[in-house]
């Protein structure tokens, strides 16, 4: 069996203010360390587990939680592949914006379906706007074309498929890992398309499913990377309310 550890990084400053954030790079707050601190004590507790391997996004949000985790872990010496195919969907012209405001000015049914519909995606932002990605040097890499202007979650299940697919699946199958376990530690959207396509999740079901920050999910795999079991580590109340206090953040 195998071993898959899905983490969404801990409160950034920009959770606290209630703004769009998604490839915006934002630090967590103090209780996002907070929170990655014990969640690295939840990994610790698991005796059965066995961590060999580090994915995150390029954001500094879960690069930091993913360090706070694992020192707390005892795991700082992990091996670490990061990618922008795990960043946060990108929320377009609403980044930056505070997300009750915004509601109160477009209504929340539509602020609904900007953040939660699998195929409708934010409006764009203008060419040439400063929020831009495109002259960020963490991106110097990758083509134009794949810096997004704005996404939807079927916009991040495209870019994160083939990454879990190449990179992911392989370390989980590969011999040095074998017996361990895999690490991934990014955001809301990027961890809800990740489990929509392990999980086989429908598009209607996956906007209702909220991802707590700073809890591990772990998931049980067999050799074709079919689930097993999957649970939140620690007190499943704990998770549920912090679900919970996602969904309510657009006011």
């Amino acid at each position: 069996m195998l071993d898959l550890i899905l983490l969404r990084h801990g409160r950034s400053l920009w959770n606290d203010l209630n703004l769009f954030t998604g490839w915006q790079d934002v630090d967590l707050s103090p209780e996002g360390e907070a929170e990655s601190r014990v969640a690295g004590e939840l990994l610790a507790g698991e005796s059965d587990l066995d961590l060999r391997v580090l994915h995150t996004s390029v954001l500094t949000r879960a690069i930091r939680t993913a360090e706070i985790a694992l020192h707390a872990a005892d795991r700082s010496w992990l091996g670490v592949r990061r990618s922008w195919r795990l960043n946060e969907r990108h929320y377009g012209d609403l980044t930056g914006k505070d997300k009750k405001q915004t509601a109160e000015e477009f209504g929340i049914d539509q602020v609904q379906r900007w953040r939660r519909s699998f195929d409708v995606a934010p409006p764009p932002l203008p060419l040439g706007d400063p929020r831009s990605s495109k002259d960020d040097p963490r991106y110097r890499d990758v083509a134009a074309e794949f810096i997004p202007r704005s996404e939807c979650l079927k916009d991040v299940v495209a870019r994160v498929t083939p990454y879990f697919r190449d990179v992911i699946g392989e370390d989980l199958k590969s011999e040095g890992v074998r017996g361990g376990a895999v690490l991934v530690v990014a955001h809301g959207n990027s961890i809800r398309a990740l489990r929509m396509v392990l999980q086989n999740i429908g598009e209607n079901e996956i906007t209702e499913l909220e991802i707590p920050t700073g809890i591990p999910y772990r998931l049980t795999l067999d050799n074709e990377l079919n689930v097993l079991a999957a649970n939140y580590l620690g007190d499943a109340e704990t998770a549920a309310r912090a679900a919970e206090a996602v969904a309510r953040q657009a006011g």
